[in-house]
């Protein structure tokens, strides 16, 4: 089990269902972490991690706020014709800290674990080998991480988090796999935020990174 604390300025992790006005999850889905952390270790391959098991908990009480922003919906062409956009509100957190746990133990690929990857990016004597792209973001691609240090309870902003545990009762569905083209084959998770200490997570309640069949 590896914890990372993550400091982010300003993301929106965006409900599935909002369309003009785009509200934001308070935690970053599974699949948004999962997503995040293949770009950390410069991995271009979605499904080289498959099994492993990745969560978020909440630090810090985070700001919301709305701004009005403009998106592009392609309906004419050329792309650039003004019948593209549109104004819609968006929700904004900012001063966000969190911990991402991960555990690798139910990976299925033979592969170098994505645990072991995390650590190799996070260490200055070893990262240099690492072949990675772009800013590092958590979401939408100008939503830039400011920091990641490996976790440990002493470098913590907070004594306690909220956290994403599944459970079938549960009152939050987030999503593990996006299916970007048509949705068909988005996979879901249920469970809650649940407040808790900052000791390592039970894997079992931890979603787990699962493709469609």
């Amino acid at each position: 089990m590896t914890g990372l604390l993550v400091s982010v300025p300003i993301a929106c992790w965006r409900k599935g269902l909002a369309r003009e006005y785009l509200e934001t999850e308070d935690v970053p889905p599974p699949a948004t972490c999962y997503g995040f952390l293949l770009s950390l270790v410069g991995e271009t391959d979605r499904r080289r991690h498959l099994g492993c098991r990745v969560t978020a908990g909440l630090l810090s009480c985070t700001h919301k706020s709305v701004v009005l922003r403009t998106v592009w919906r392609v309906k004419k062409t050329p792309l650039g014709s003004p019948g593209n956009t549109r104004p819609d509100y968006q929700q904004l957190l900012s001063g966000i800290e969190l911990i991402i746990w991960l555990d690798s133990g139910q990976e299925s690929s033979g592969a170098p674990r994505l645990e072991d990857r995390a650590a190799q990016a996070l260490d200055p004597a070893r990262r240099g080998a690492l072949t990675r792209f772009g800013g590092l973001s958590l979401g939408e691609s100008t939503h830039l991480v400011d920091s990641i240090t490996r976790f440990h309870p002493t470098n913590s902003p907070a004594n306690a988090n909220r956290l994403f545990l599944t459970n079938p009762q549960g009152r939050l569905t987030l999503p593990v796999w996006v299916d970007h083209v048509g949705s068909k084959h988005t996979r879901y998770c249920v469970g809650d935020l649940v407040e808790t200490d900052l000791a390592p997570p039970d894997p079992a309640r931890m979603p787990q990174i699962l493709a469609p069949n």
